[in-house]
C-alpha cells in the first residue's frame, strides 16, 4: 500500500506519529514498572494485588471521564499542534514527580505512606495528560491528511501504539525499577522534542466560547455527538471494547502470579503478545477494507476475540489442573505444557480486537464535521472512561466478593457478545446511511 507507507516519509504525518509513540511507550512504561514492582515486590495477597491493578486503572481513567469535554473543546478551538507542545512539555514535569516515586519505592523509603500515594499521584496526572492528547491524535488527521489517506493513518497511528505499549511494557518488566525511573523523564524529553516538529493546526469553523462549566459540557457534548446514527453506534461498540480491555488488563498481573506462577517477566510478556496482536490487527483490517472506512467485519472480528478469551479460560483452567510450585522465569514458562496454547490465544483475542476498534475509530473524524472531529472523540473518551471506570469497579467488586481471576475472564467472554451486537448495529447504520432515499 503506497499510501500508507508514504505517510511515514511525510512531516504532514511523521511527527504527529513519532510524538504518539513516545507518549504511549512512556504511559506504558511507568504505569507496568509500577503496577509490576508493587504487585511482585510490596503486597503478597491475590485480593489485594487486584485490587491495586483496579484502583490504579481507574485513577487514570478518571481524567478522561471529568475533562475530555473541555480537552475536545480547546482541541478544536486553538492550534492543535501547539496543544501537543504544551502537553508534552507538562509530561516532563509529571515523570519527575513519578520517577521520585519509584526511587523511593525501590529504595524502601515509606512505601505505603508515600511512595505508593506519589507514584498514584502521577498516574492520575500522566491522566490528565492523556485526557488532553488524546482527542488530538486522531482529530488532527483529517486536517492532515486526503480523506483516502485518513484510515491508513489512523491504522498506523493505532499499530504504532501498541508497538510502543510492546516496548515499553518489555522494559518495564526486565529493567531494574531505578532505570525505569530515570527512563520515563527522558523519554518526556525527547518526545517533547519531537513535538516542536508537528506542523501547525489552527482551528477550522469560526471560534466559540469555551463551556469551563465541566458537567454541562460533558453532558452537552455527549447529547449533541450522539445524534448521528454511524458516531452513536460507533462510540458504544469502542467503549465496550475498551471496558473488556481493562478488565483483561486488570487481571493480568494477579492472573500470571498467582494462577499461572509465573514471575514479572512473564506478566510483561503477556502484555507484550497482547500489544503485538492489537497492531497487527489493526495493520490487517486496514488491508481488508482497502482503505475504505466501514465496519463490515466489526461483529465477526469481536466474535473471533470471544471464542478466544473462551479458549485462553479453558487453558488456565487446565493449567491449573498441574500448576508450579514456584514462579517461573521467561524459559521455564515458555517451555511449560499449554504455553504455547495460552499465547496464541491471547494473540487471536488482540488481533481480533484491533480488527474491530481501528474501523471505529476513523468513523469518528470521517462522519463529522472537521471543526467538530476533536470534540467528537472527546464525546468518544467522555462515553470510553465512563464504561472503563465501571468495568475497573466491577473487576475490583468481583475481587473482593472472592471470585477467582480466572473466572472473571468468562465475564469478558460475554462482553464480547454484546460489542458483537453493537458492532452489527453499525454496519447496518452504515449502510443506511449510504443508501440514498427515493
Amino acid at each position: 500500500m503506497n499510501t500508507s507507507t508514504d505517510l511515514l516519509r511525510s512531516r504532514r504525518f511523521l511527527p504527529l506519529f513519532i510524538t504518539q509513540l513516545f507518549n504511549a511507550f512512556n504511559d506504558n512504561l511507568y504505569k507496568t514498572a509500577m503496577v509490576l514492582f508493587v504487585v511482585y515486590q510490596v503486597y503478597s495477597d491475590e485480593s489485594t494485588e487486584a485490587a491495586f491493578s483496579a484502583l490504579a486503572s481507574g485513577l487514570f481513567i478518571l481524567p478522561f471521564f471529568i475533562l475530555s469535554a473541555l480537552a475536545g473543546q480547546l482541541a478544536d478551538m486553538r492550534d492543535k499542534a501547539r496543544i501537543i507542545r504544551i502537553v508534552k512539555f507538562c509530561e516532563i514535569l509529571i515523570m519527575f514527580v513519578g520517577a521520585v516515586g519509584l526511587t523511593l519505592a525501590w529504595k524502601g523509603i515509606a512505601v505505603d505512606r508515600f511512595a505508593i500515594p506519589l507514584l498514584l499521584v502521577a498516574l492520575f496526572a500522566m491522566g490528565v495528560h492523556s485526557t488532553f492528547f488524546g482527542p488530538i491524535k486522531y482529530a488532527i488527521l483529517p486536517q492532515h491528511l486526503r480523506r483516502d489517506e485518513v484510515l491508513a493513518g489512523t491504522g498506523w497511528v493505532e499499530a504504532g501504539t501498541y508497538v510502543a505499549i510492546l516496548a515499553g511494557t518489555i522494559l518495564a518488566g526486565w529493567i531494574p525499577v531505578e532505570v525505569a525511573a530515570v527512563g520515563i523523564v527522558v523519554t518526556a524529553v525527547i518526545g517533547w522534542i519531537v513535538s516542536l516538529q508537528v506542523p501547525a493546526a489552527p482551528p477550522q469553523g469560526q471560534p466559540e466560547k469555551l463551556d469551563w462549566h465541566i458537567l454541562r459540557a460533558s453532558v452537552r457534548l455527549v447529547r449533541d455527538t450522539m445524534h448521528n446514527a454511524e458516531v452513536y453506534y460507533a462510540i458504544l461498540a469502542i467503549s465496550f471494547f475498551w471496558t473488556i480491555g481493562a478488565v483483561l488488563f486488570i487481571q493480568f498481573p494477579p492472573l500470571a502470579k498467582n494462577v499461572l506462577m509465573a514471575s514479572k517477566e512473564v506478566a510483561s510478556l503477556f502484555l507484550v503478545v497482547f500489544s503485538v496482536g492489537v497492531a497487527v490487527g489493526s495493520v490487517a483490517v486496514n488491508r481488508l477494507l482497502k482503505g475504505s472506512v466501514s465496519a463490515r467485519y466489526a461483529a465477526r472480528s469481536v466474535l473471533m476475540m470471544a471464542f478466544f478469551v473462551l479458549a485462553f479460560y479453558f487453558v488456565c483452567k487446565l493449567w491449573q489442573a498441574d500448576a508450579p510450585t514456584e514462579l517461573l522465569g521467561v524459559a521455564d514458562f515458555v517451555s511449560w505444557p499449554m504455553a504455547a496454547v495460552l499465547l496464541l490465544c491471547l494473540l487471536g483475542v488482540a488481533i481480533a480486537g484491533g480488527m474491530f476498534v481501528v474501523p471505529l475509530y476513523a468513523f469518528l473524524t470521517t462522519r463529522v464535521a472537521p471543526e467538530k472531529a476533536s470534540r467528537t472523540i472527546a464525546a468518544n473518551n467522555i462515553v470510553n472512561s465512563g464504561a472503563m471506570v465501571i468495568g475497573s469497579l466491577l473487576a475490583t467488586g468481583l475481587s473482593a466478593a472472592g471470585i477467582p481471576i480466572v473466572e472473571q475472564v468468562l465475564m469478558c467472554a460475554a462482553m464480547c457478545l454484546f460489542s458483537a451486537w453493537l458492532g452489527g448495529r453499525l454496519h447496518r447504520a452504515e449502510d443506511n446511511a449510504a443508501t440514498p432515499l427515493t
